[in-house]
């Protein structure tokens, strides 16, 4: 019998049917039936026997229908046309009980119709498409797509690797060695799902290449997006704890790094000079120029007590009865997880020497952590570029993310999370700032590299994800119109 490892020819193919896996159906007293899904539970009533009998072999897996006597196509028809999102349909074939892969849709809009691929129509492997593994087989997904395909026999690999520039299915079989029914039924059912689309009109130009809505985005943005929303995937999402009986919670907050510590000042009042919300809010303006001066540490340490310290420390309870630590700090965080770590790299302050430090939120201080010049300079100088001035600020504060402090919590939303906070604390960065007279400027990209190498980061257990420049406003504030430099806000 051949195994899922055989790459021979496949035979004939076959059209197979059945359930996702958390597909179940349920029969009550009067005989009607209930297909039970986690995208809402469906009343189907008393089918015909031969349907009820398909319906509950394809909770064991995929069914050749042509195998159910007595079938009546049209009425299976109209009970699965009940069931989007809920059936998978695979591609077998006559020599081996393992399919060549399988649809499972993965929303409950995942409905799939096989077209129609003349032999001689353009075919190309979607950009938008990515391969990865996923329970030990080769898995094909798509942010446009409601389906995955999993690739269980090697034969498809090999027709998916010939896909990557506009070709034919006659010369994908020419290519790949394999018959040329079997190709052009493995690139129907690509098709069907929109991981392989096909040239319009005979030519070999492809919607997604001329659509202005997807020239927009890039596969990685558009994947991103789609993977850290409901309604497009079937992965865990939320607070699911999904690693709290293999891993320990992280720490609340980063232990502060050996090295000569600043403690910072702290301000008596609670309201800085006095400025309202909506007067901060008004007057906030980014900076692309600024002064020689720079701010000195009393201001430093103002506003990193009101934008970044510790307030409190408190002990939350995760499922099982698990504890763990989480802080209050002036602005939000998901869960109060607080995943951000902030570290100043110092051009020039009056009154304190050029350098790299970590900000501990706890105790309020800075730890110089590298007095490297080349760090330092590279740094600044990639802050300097995105801010589009001719000298770097006086203070850059990188933000970074320890990882694990969401992903032990959350499920498919930690990044897009940490980035969510990214933009709360800049935000808040800005205000402060605004209410004590500084400069400031929100970057819209870093160095991961440079960042990791420069504070010593454990990459990618921690990650930079976000920079703030800081230092005076220039007398001549023409020079900070809002729309010079594309790299700041």
């Amino acid at each position: 019998m051949p195994s899922d490892a055989d790459t021979s020819r496949p035979g004939p193919s076959l059209s197979l049917w059945s359930f996702r896996d958390d597909v179940t159906i349920e029969t009550a007293e009067d005989g009607s039936l209930t297909i039970l899904t986690r995208w809402g539970d469906v009343p189907v009533g008393r089918p015909a026997p031969a349907v009820e009998e398909v319906l509950h072999r394809m909770t064991y897996g995929p069914v050749a229908l042509g195998n159910v006597a007595g079938l009546d196509g049209r009425a299976l028809r109209s009970v699965l046309d009940r069931l989007p999102g809920r059936i998978v349909r695979s591609l077998g074939s006559r020599d081996s009980p393992v399919p060549l892969l399988s649809v499972q849709p993965v929303s409950p809009l995942g409905v799939f119709e096989l077209p129609e691929v003349a032999e001689d129509q353009p075919v190309r492997l979607s950009r938008f498409a990515f391969a990865h593994q996923r329970d030990g087989e080769l898995v094909l997904e798509s942010p446009l797509s409601h389906h995955r395909v999993v690739l269980h026999r090697p034969q498809v690999s090999l027709v998916l690797g010939a896909l990557p520039r506009a070709t034919t299915v006659v010369e994908v079989a020419r290519r790949v060695g394999l018959a040329l029914p079997g190709v052009a039924d493995i690139v129907a059912y690509l098709v069907g799902t929109g991981m392989v689309v096909v040239g319009e009109a005979g030519t070999s130009r492809f919607h997604e290449d001329s659509d202005p809505t997807l020239a927009m985005w890039s596969p990685y943005d558009l994947l991103f997006h789609s993977r850290s929303r409901l309604g497009t995937h079937d992965d865990p999402a939320g607070a699911t704890f999904r690693h709290l009986a293999t891993l320990p919670p992280p720490a609340a907050v980063k232990p502060a790094p050996a090295g000569p510590r600043i403690p910072m000042y702290r301000p008596p009042v609670s309201v800085p000079h006095g400025m309202t919300l909506t007067e901060a809010v008004d007057r906030r303006r980014s900076t692309r120029a600024f002064a020689e001066a720079a701010p000195s540490t009393r201001e430093l340490g103002e506003l990193l007590f009101h934008a970044a310290r510790v307030r409190m420390q408190t002990v939350a309870t995760a499922p099982d009865n698990v504890r763990y630590t989480v802080t209050r700090r002036p602005y939000p965080s998901a869960g109060s997880l607080y995943e951000l770590e902030l570290y100043l790299t110092v051009d020039r302050c009056p009154d304190l020497r050029r350098g790299i430090y970590h900000y501990s939120p706890v105790e309020h201080a800075l730890t110089l952590v590298n007095a490297s010049p080349a760090d330092i300079d590279e740094m600044l100088v990639n802050a300097r570029v995105s801010v589009g001035d001719r000298r770097p600020p006086p203070v850059l504060i990188t933000m970074t993310a320890r990882v694990g402090r969401l992903s032990w919590v959350y499920d498919s939303i930690s990044y897009a999370t940490t980035l969510k906070h990214v933009g709360m604390l800049q935000q808040t960065l800005c205000l402060v700032a605004t209410m004590l007279g500084l400069a400031t400027c929100a970057l819209t990209m870093g160095d991961a590299r440079v960042s990791a190498s420069a504070f010593g980061l454990d990459w990618p257990a921690e990650v930079g994800v976000g920079e703030f420049a800081i230092g005076l406003p220039e007398n001549d504030m023409s020079c900070n119109d809002e729309y010079l430099g594309v790299h700041g806000m």
